[in-house]
C-alpha cells in the first residue's frame, strides 16, 4: 500500500501545484461602421465625404469641390444621392449600396458604376 500511496500522493501535489491563470482577453477588433458616414475615395483618388445628409466630393490634389448634394438611407444597405456637379453644373442622382463594410458600390442615373472605398 506504501507503493502507491507515494506516487497517488505526488500525483496530488502536481495537480494541487497547477493553477490555470485568467484569461487575458483581447481587446475586440475594431469594426468598419456598417453606415456609410465618414470619408470614402475611387480609384482616381477622388475624395467622397458623407456626413448628417450632406454630401460632396472633391479633388485629392487641390481640394477643389467637384460636386455636392444630400444623400438619404433607403435601407441600412442602400443609399439615394442628390447632387450637382459644380464641373459640368449639371444635376444627377445616384444610387449606392454598401456592399461591404468598406466598399460602396453606386450607380448615377446615366448608368454609370463606380466603387468607393472607406478611407482609413
Amino acid at each position: 500500500m506504501k507503493r502507491l500511496a507515494i506516487p497517488v500522493i505526488l500525483a496530488s501535489g502536481l495537480l494541487a501545484s497547477c493553477q490555470s491563470s485568467p484569461r487575458s482577453e483581447l481587446p475586440p477588433l475594431p469594426q468598419a461602421p456598417a453606415s456609410i458616414e465618414g470619408t470614402w475615395v475611387d480609384p482616381n483618388g477622388i475624395v467622397s465625404t458623407f456626413a448628417a445628409g450632406s454630401f460632396n466630393t472633391r479633388t485629392s490634389d487641390s481640394n477643389q469641390l467637384l460636386a455636392s448634394g444630400t444623400y438619404v438611407n433607403l435601407s441600412d444597405k442602400l443609399v439615394e444621392i442628390n447632387m450637382v456637379s459644380h464641373v459640368q453644373n449639371k444635376q444627377s442622382k445616384v444610387n449606392c449600396a454598401l456592399v461591404a463594410p468598406n466598399q460602396l458600390n453606386c450607380t448615377a442615373d446615366s448608368g454609370a458604376q463606380f466603387s468607393l472605398n472607406r478611407k482609413i
